[in-house]
């Protein structure tokens, strides 16, 4: 891991994009498995162009064209983790608030929908959707990705602000992670409910 840490396709970034999201590359490529949590938006590396330059051209200040074209490409190139003969398990939690979101407009949110769908359906890939129905309250509003290391003295949990990125490994705050992460799926859909669900909503759009 070390010696690939400095060969890894993300450092043709270095320089180009902020150190944060060079960061979540890196921790998805060495996850042994990952599972996030979303309240607003389909997870960044499930977006599909349209969605992803919508959420990136929201930005305050804006974003320079170069840079929010270069940030569209990292963003595509970190799906590239599934691509490998065994892929990293991955869980996506998602609030049905982030699937009514039209960024981008109705077509983007049904094709970003679609796409998620599609996703669903890879053989290391759950998606699970928490309905607005739902009447318990897990704790959390914030979101999070969590990567698993090889042992669990290596988990990573990463965290999103309008500051940039947070990434955390203190044992203690990675065993609250877990309990939430659980908890959450508690509440959430079945996978198959979770597609009926999100089936519906790209119709409504």
């Amino acid at each position: 891991m070390a010696e690939e840490r400095s060969k890894g396709w993300w450092q043709e970034y270095r320089g180009l994009l902020p150190s944060g999201l060079l960061d979540i590359a890196e921790l998805e490529h060495h996850a042994t498995y990952l599972c996030s949590y979303q309240t607003l938006m389909v997870p960044g590396i499930f977006q599909i162009e349209g969605y992803a330059r919508t959420i990136f051209g929201g930005r305050i200040p804006p974003l320079p064209e170069r840079e929010l074209a270069t940030r569209l490409e990292h963003r595509l190139r970190r799906r590239g983790i599934f691509e490998r003969p065994t892929p990293p398990p991955f869980t996506a939690v998602i609030h049905e608030a982030a699937l009514r979101m039209l960024y981008g407009g109705r077509k983007t949110a049904r094709d970003q929908l679609r796409y998620l769908l599609e996703v669903s359906e890879w053989p290391t890939v759950t998606v699970r959707i928490i309905p607005f129905s739902t009447e318990a309250f897990v704790g959390t509003t914030q979101t999070l990705l969590y990567a698993g290391g090889v042992v669990q003295q290596l988990d990573t949990v990463q965290l999103d602000s309008a500051n940039g990125t947070t990434l955390i490994d203190a044992s203690a705050q990675l065993t609250s992670y877990r309990a939430m992460l659980d908890a959450l799926q508690g509440v959430a859909l079945t996978v198959a409910e979770s597609r009926d669900a999100i089936r519906r909503i790209a119709k409504e759009l």
